[in-house]
C-alpha cells in the first residue's frame, strides 16, 4: 500500500507517477478540500476573468484504480503509517504533497485570501464595477488578482510594505522597471499593515484605506504533517531523493523543501512546475529508486497583459546582464561565466533556450546575453 497525501496537482502527478512506473498494488489518496484535484494558475487568471468556473484536472481515475478520500485529513506519520480521519492506514511508503496555506496579518480573519477554488469563486462574486477593492501584497498574487480585478472595472488599492512590488521574490532593479505596469492602480508602497477589518485597511501611520472587499496576498506557508522533521522556513526537510525523515515517507511540492547541489543552497520552490514535475522523483524513490531531485526551477505570471517568465535562483548570481528591447526585455543572472538565472517579459524563446543553458550549466558570453538579436542559446560558449 502507498498513500498519498494532498490531492492537489502534486498528489495527482504522484498517482499517475506511481502507476506509470509500474506500481500495480493498492493507492490511496488523501484530500482534504473535498473535491477533485484542480488546476490552480487559472484561479487569479481566467476564473478570476469568469472565462471559467472549473480548473479540475483531468485524470482517468478508473484506469488509476485509486481510493480516492477527498474529504480526509492527515494528523500524522510515521513509518509505516497515517493517522487521518479515517484512523490508522497502514502503508509500505507515503507521499506527502500536502501544499501550502496563506498566510494571515493579525487580526485579518475577515480578510479574504486566494488558494482554493472556493477562494476564487468567493472573491469573483464580489467584484463589480465601482467595487473598492484593497489588497495587501504587491507580490505575484497581488498583481495577478489587480490585473484582474482592473478588467472588471473594479476599484483597486494595493498596499506593499516594500519599496517596489514583487520585492521578497525579485531585486528591487526589476520592481522598479515594473511601476509602470501599475499605473491602472492606486498602488502605495513602503506602507505598513496596523489591522485590516471587513471595511477597512488601516496602515501604522493611521491612514485608513476605506475598501468593500480586503484582500490579502502576502505568501504562504507549507501544510505539513507531524512526524517529520520541519525546516525552519516550515516546510519538511527532505534529501536530494525527497526522502523525509521518516523511513519509507517522502515530500513532494509547495511543502518540500530539498537540498540542492546546482545552487549550494535549501530550495523551497512553490510554484506549480515544481508540483508538476517533482513527483516523478518522489514516485521513482517510493518505489525502491535512487532519482535525484536538482532542477532549474521555473514559474510565469501574466499581470498587465505582458507574460513574465522565470527560471533559475538568481541569489546565486553575482552579475546582471539587461536585455534591452523596448517593452520586452529581459535579465541575466550569471555567476562568472555561467547562467544561474533569468527573467524575460513577453520573450518566451528567450526563457526557454536560457533554462536549456542552465540545465546544461553551460559557459555563456554576456555580450551575446545583452544584444536582443541575438538568439539566448548563441550565446553558449
Amino acid at each position: 500500500m502507498i498513500v498519498v497525501v494532498g490531492a492537489g496537482l502534486a498528489g495527482l502527478q504522484t498517482v499517475v507517477a506511481l502507476r506509470g512506473q509500474g506500481y500495480r498494488g493498492p493507492l490511496t489518496l488523501l484530500g482534504g478540500e473535498g473535491i477533485e484535484p484542480y488546476d490552480r494558475p487559472p484561479l487569479t487568471k481566467e476564473l478570476l476573468r469568469g472565462d471559467t468556473d472549473d480548473t479540475t484536472l483531468e485524470a482517468d481515475w478508473a484506469v488509476l484504480d485509486v481510493d480516492r478520500r477527498l474529504s480526509t485529513r492527515a494528523f500524522s506519520v510515521e513509518a509505516g503509517r497515517v493517522t487521518s480521519d479515517d484512523g490508522v492506514i497502514e502503508a509500505d511508503a507515503v507521499v506527502l504533497a500536502t501544499g501550502a496555506t496563506p498566510r494571515r496579518l493579525p487580526g485579518d480573519s475577515t480578510a479574504l485570501t486566494l488558494r482554493t477554488v472556493g477562494d476564487a469563486r468567493r472573491l469573483r462574486s464580489t467584484l463589480g464595477p465601482g467595487t473598492r477593492l484593497a489588497i495587501v501584497g504587491a507580490g505575484w498574487i497581488g498583481a495577478e488578482v489587480a490585473t484582474a480585478a482592473v478588467g472588471r472595472g473594479v476599484d483597486v488599492t494595493v498596499v506593499e510594505g516594500m519599496p517596489t512590488p514583487l520585492a521578497t521574490a525579485l531585486p528591487a532593479a526589476i520592481g522598479e522597471r515594473m511601476l509602470p505596469w501599475w499605473s491602472g492602480v492606486d498602488l502605495r508602497l513602503g506602507s505598513l499593515v496596523d489591522r485590516v477589518e471587513p471595511e477597512a485597511v488601516h496602515l501604522v501611520d493611521g491612514t485608513e484605506i476605506p475598501a468593500d472587499v480586503v484582500l490579502v496576498g502576502v505568501g504562504v506557508t507549507p501544510v505539513t504533517v507531524p512526524g517529520v522533521e520541519i525546516t525552519p522556513a516550515g516546510a519538511v526537510a527532505v534529501d536530494a531523493g525527497l526522502r523525509s525523515s521518516v523511513p519509507g515517507v517522502l515530500a513532494v511540492g509547495d511543502c518540500a523543501s530539498w537540498p540542492s547541489s546546482r545552487y549550494g543552497v535549501r530550495m523551497l520552490v512553490e510554484h506549480w512546475d515544481n508540483a508538476l514535475h517533482g513527483p516523478t522523483v518522489a514516485a521513482a524513490n517510493a518505489l525502491g529508486g535512487d532519482e535525484v531531485w536538482d532542477p532549474v526551477p521555473y514559474f510565469w505570471s501574466e499581470q498587465w497583459g505582458r507574460m513574465v517568465q522565470y527560471a533559475g535562483h538568481h541569489p546565486a548570481g553575482d552579475r546582471v546582464v539587461w536585455r534591452e528591447d523596448g517593452e520586452h526585455w529581459a535579465a541575466f543572472w550569471l555567476a562568472g561565466d555561467r547562467l544561474v538565472a533569468a527573467m524575460t517579459v513577453d520573450r518566451p524563446r528567450d526563457l526557454v533556450q536560457a533554462r536549456r543553458l542552465m540545465q546544461r550549466d553551460a559557459s555563456v558570453d554576456p555580450d551575446v546575453l545583452a544584444d536582443p538579436g541575438a538568439p539566448v542559446k548563441s550565446a553558449a560558449v
